[in-house]
């Protein structure tokens, strides 16, 4: 364990203290506006459909418009992209606040909630992208920028696992629209903190890397990066048909207010999974631990369909957690080695974004065959997507191919054009 806590303490000592928890406080209400939206217009109009509709419009727009975002990061620079976000962002959230308690007829809720997921500021695959630039900055070797990607992988698991609470929590003791004006508040302070931290300007604007006429075309992506989104919202399938099939167990055992906390279980356990990698010895490659995390998911899956008891469920989804982080760090892992330099944050918030539509298509399914055949049938969706994940793994060569490292301005004029030149 005391090498687990110098190797943390070598990643925080690239951006200091304060990022992480900017960073994380800023994609805090990625996770509080999902289920926020469904609470708050299932409240205020009486309608499950539309809070559905709502909920369907916020995630489409957060999976369509992610790698877009992420895209002008990379052309044009984390700062201006992510302060105009962040903004856009929170007023998109109060607006759907306000709208909802005005007791607005649905397309517009649906509209709101469009532009609420079309802005998320992508502060998780940004920080990524940052953390990484920093790591290359300071020569680190590659352990080093695997623990950086844990980290960030354990921030983002812990604000999945804290953002659907503190939603509970408030809408339990006063309205869910407390929990929506927490969000923009957030949004607006810490998602304008991380963007005018100064490590924003680790990672330079693709606009100023060369001239416009020494600008050469747009990089192809690997193969096997196509794979790995695949492979992503298929984890995120896993999501979604696991949380059908918790409340639908739940709800049969007659205890439905124990399913956030057994959601939470899992979650606390996989962001425990995530900064435990920082031990896995580096000969063991990234394609091996996708393939051994892809085993993981099946066989730690399996035991949900045969689940009967609130304890067994307990048992079962945090042993399963295990398995989650390990494969979502695996996948960025790979992502950053594989992917052009110049195409990191789109390519991070692409990952971010496959996690929430495959979650968003397996709930909206595994819900269905929930209500018809019981729990084991949504459970079933979850252990047939870690399946595929391991098929995916198997069938693709994601070998490791050296990218030149992120141009970065602090290190001078001089070493960031030979970097542009030799990549």
């Amino acid at each position: 364990m005391t090498a687990v806590t110098t190797t943390y303490r070598r990643v925080l000592a690239l951006s200091g203290p304060l990022l992480p928890v900017v960073s994380f406080l800023g994609r805090l209400p990625t996770a509080m506006c999902q289920l926020g939206s469904v609470l708050l217009v299932a409240e205020t109009s009486g309608s499950l459909t539309t809070a559905g509709l709502v909920g369907g419009a916020l995630a489409a727009g957060q999976t369509v418009a992610g790698p877009l975002i992420g895209r002008f990061a990379d052309r044009h620079g984390q700062r201006p992209v992510v302060l105009i976000a962040c903004w856009v962002n929170a007023l998109a959230v109060a607006a759907l606040v306000t709208a909802a308690l005005a007791r607005t007829a649905t397309p517009s809720l649906a509209l709101l909630g469009l532009l609420a997921g079309a802005s998320v500021p992508q502060i998780g695959p940004l920080a990524r992208t940052r953390l990484v630039a920093l790591a290359h900055r300071a020569r680190a070797d590659e352990r080093l920028v695997s623990a950086a990607l844990s980290l960030e992988g354990t921030l983002d698991e812990v604000s999945f696992v804290l953002g659907p609470a503190l939603v509970g929590l408030a809408a339990t003791l006063v309205h869910p629209a407390v929990a929506l004006g927490l969000a923009a508040v957030l949004l607006a302070v810490c998602g304008s903190a991380f963007a005018l931290h100064p490590t924003a300007v680790a990672v330079r604007p693709a606009a100023d890397r060369a001239p416009r006429a020494a600008r050469p075309a747009r990089t192809r992506m690997p193969r096997a990066v196509h794979a790995m989104r695949v492979s992503m919202a298929l984890q995120g399938a896993m999501f979604g048909a696991c949380q059908a099939g918790i409340t639908a167990l739940t709800e049969r055992l007659h205890q439905p207010a124990q399913a956030g906390l057994v959601y939470a279980a899992m979650g606390v356990m996989s962001a425990v999974a995530g900064l435990s990698l920082a031990l896995v010895p580096a000969r063991i490659g990234l394609p091996a631990r996708w393939r051994a995390a892809a085993v993981a998911l099946i066989v730690l899956s399996v035991p949900l369909l045969f689940v009967r008891s609130m304890g067994a469920l307990y048992l079962v989804v945090v042993v399963l957690g295990v398995a989650f982080a390990p494969h979502l760090i695996t996948l960025f892992g790979l992502t950053e080695r594989l992917v052009p330099a110049a195409r990191l944050a789109e390519s991070m918030a692409f990952l971010t974004s496959a996690v929430v539509g495959g979650q968003a298509v397996a709930l909206a399914l595994s819900g269905r065959l929930a209500d018809t055949h019981g729990p084991s049938a949504a459970f079933a969706v979850a252990v047939g997507a870690a399946v595929l994940v391991l098929v995916v793994a198997l069938t693709t060569r994601a070998g490791h191919r050296p990218t030149a490292p992120l141009p970065l301005s602090p290190a001078g004029p001089e070493a960031a054009a030979d970097r542009a030149q030799t990549s």
